[in-house]
């Protein structure tokens, strides 16, 4: 009898075998998940008339003012016994305006205009959904719909605050294309400040975006922007989905940042978490319905035990229809152009990645190991994405180096167009905290910056903010120590750790830069020197903010050497821009000489040459050169 997977043709798998023929033997494997991925699509067309519907869920979900300013609530909370909005707009009766049971643990409210034809939910009305359970609770919750919600100083629970401006923002300039050599500049807009405070919207917009114009970026990967209750989680601990965080200022004051960066040529990213989500309740997706389950798996399965937090069930129809909607309104409602989708290693795995150490082994990525649930999720959003947004960008933090991650839907692939390299910075840090210089492996180094597979494209970075946390130490703070804090003033003579520190730290970036990857990353701050770790206020630093700010400063400052780094980083991308290194072919790497500390390759018909040793310079040294002809020098 024939398997079922025998029936199911992936269009272009041909082409996937062509860059890797090894996977000819997980080919039942491929067919499989891309049978599961037809068939949902067809389940789509069939019940919702299509994914374009099904992910514009966000207009008939949570608050809909109709033209008549008539007003419709509906939620998803199958396990209730009953639900009740409440709210400014009727004094908080608990009572006076029950939801109706609808098909499939669906409610639904209408409630008609004021008799002066004005919504009877104003525009910034508070709002609580009021959920009766089966034992008897009566809880109240925040809608996981809701597009804003605050908290007042003295409360540590946060407020759904309806969100419906009289004059929303109206987007002037055009999303631009797709670039073809990625240079990202990973930020948080909490931190985009020298001051000890959490920064704004606005500051960013008009403050950090004419500086990462100036450097030579042309994406922006923001961070934290999600709502999510605990600061200093890092925005890793989502409550409400669909807000942009209000602890910066307002969605028209996001959208204004992103339509400026638009105007500037820059695309911004969203770093998405919906990997897992936070376990409050009052204000998260916790038990919305009372329930241990809801939009999460029940028992085990649904917690993240490292995390703390609750794991998604990705076979349901209705949280299908959150999550894909969720992407769907930060491209619309705000316009981003991607997202770098964290946590992906996690939800790949039913064991997340906890205890194993990935060898590359094929079989550790096939198998009962495999949370085909979420990779079904990951191929639906990568497909959804590129179908309605051509020039949209999906990168994949994942550290398990799965097979056909970034290869199209297609060719039974998953569908990201870059993936991080998350070996890289591993590899840098590993380096300056255990080797001396003259102990150096030019081999090992050259190893790592090109252990990519062939065709997946990546994004290589020396560090990211994964490395600026407390606990751990910058680059600029591994090489230079204690004596950033006094030997960084270009009015006394240089340090013998000063001057090895800035040349190591551009040579470090600038080798990451031509052969590490695709794309390029970097974390604010960094492309400087930025000299302390990054720590949010707690209750462990006596809730300061003290490092949880960038002190760009430092480079508005004529006499420090901090504004040598920023010159590097910037300079460098805009040769990068010049000459396009990071879309170009893979570099041919023509010497790697252990004695000399030497790393000489090519890439883009430009001929890049490190010296890495600690006391030795070479003059007339002979470079193996590709093209023919007299080669231009690049100061």
């Amino acid at each position: 009898m024939a398997d079922a997977e025998d029936n199911v043709s992936i269009p272009q798998f041909n082409s996937l075998l062509q860059m890797d023929p090894y996977l000819k033997a997980y080919e039942k494997d491929f067919k499989r998940r891309y049978g599961l991925f037809q068939k949902q699509l067809c389940l789509l067309e069939e019940a919702e008339g299509g994914f374009d519907q099904f992910t514009r869920s966000y207009k008939t979900f949570g608050v809909q003012r109709l033209p008549d300013n008539s007003m419709i609530f509906r939620e998803w909370a199958p396990a209730a016994e009953a639900l009740f909005l409440t709210g400014d707009f009727n004094g908080w009766n608990k009572f006076s305006h029950p939801y109706q049971r609808m098909e499939f643990g669906k409610w639904e409210l209408h409630i008609p205009r004021k008799e002066d034809h004005s919504p009877a939910v104003p525009h910034l009305s508070k709002l609580k959904v009021v959920v009766h359970t089966p034992a008897g609770e009566r809880l109240y919750r925040i809608s996981p719909w809701a597009k804003y919600v605050t908290k007042d100083e003295s409360s540590v629970i946060y407020d759904w605050v309806h969100w419906d401006p009289p004059e929303p923002y109206f987007h002037r300039s055009p999303r631009p294309k797709k670039p073809k050599s990625l240079r990202v500049y990973e930020s948080h807009v909490g931190i985009a400040s020298p001051e000890g405070k959490v920064a704004s919207y606005t500051n960013f917009t008009y403050n950090v975006l004419p500086r990462i114009k100036d450097l030579g970026y042309n994406c922006i990967q923001l961070m934290a922007i999600m709502e999510h209750a605990y600061y200093a989680s890092f925005g890793y601990q989502v409550t409400s989905f669909f807000a942009a965080s209000s602890r910066y200022g307002t969605p028209e004051e996001l959208k204004e940042l992103i339509d400026t960066a638009h105007s500037m040529g820059i695309i911004v990213l969203l770093d998405v978490v919906h990997s897992h989500a936070s376990k409050n309740t009052e204000d998260g997706l916790n038990r919305f319905d009372g329930s241990d389950s809801c939009f999460f798996h029940g028992g085990p399965r649904g917690e993240h035990k490292q995390w703390d937090s609750r794991l998604f069930n990705y076979s349901s129809w209705e949280v299908l229809r959150f999550l894909l909607s969720n992407l769907r309104w930060w491209m619309e409602e705000y316009r981003f152009d991607g997202f770098r989708f964290d946590g992906v290693t996690s939800m790949l795995y039913h064991h997340h990645g906890l205890g194993v150490g990935f060898s590359g082994d094929y079989s550790e990525y096939f198998g009962l190991q495999v949370d085909e649930d979420s990779l079904l999720y990951l191929m639906l959003a990568n497909h959804i994405l590129h179908r309605l947004y051509e020039d949209c960008i999906t990168i994949a933090e994942d550290v398990s180096g799965m097979p056909a991650m970034c290869r199209p839907v297609e060719e039974g692939g998953c569908g990201f167009d870059y993936r991080l390299a998350m070996a890289v910075p591993d590899k840098w840090i590993q380096i300056l905290k255990e080797l001396k210089d003259e102990d150096w492996n030019m081999g090992n180094i050259v190893y790592t910056l090109t252990n990519r597979r062939y065709s997946e494209k990546c994004i290589a970075y020396a560090e990211s903010h994964d490395q600026a946390l407390v606990g751990d130490k910058s680059l600029a703070f591994w090489l230079m120590d204690k004596e950033m804090y006094t030997n960084m003033s270009a009015l006394i003579p240089m340090s013998p750790v000063i001057d090895r520190g800035i040349q190591l730290h551009k040579m470090i970036r600038l080798l990451t830069h031509g052969l590490g990857g695709e794309g390029y990353l970097n974390f604010m701050g960094n492309e400087f020197g930025h000299p302390e770790w990054l720590d949010f206020p707690r209750k462990g630093n006596n809730e300061s903010y003290h490092y949880a700010r960038r002190q760009f400063n430092l480079i508005d400052t004529d006499h420090l050497r901090y504004r040598q780094l920023y010159a590097f980083d910037r300079d460098m991308n805009r040769t990068e821009d010049k000459y396009g290194w990071l879309a170009a072919p893979p570099a041919f790497v023509s010497a790697k000489h252990e004695g000399d500390k030497v790393i000489i390759f090519e890439r883009a018909n430009v001929i890049f040459a490190f010296n890495f040793h600690p006391t030795k310079s070479y003059s007339n040294y002979r470079v193996a050169a590709g093209p023919p002809g007299k080669l231009p020098s690049q100061p």
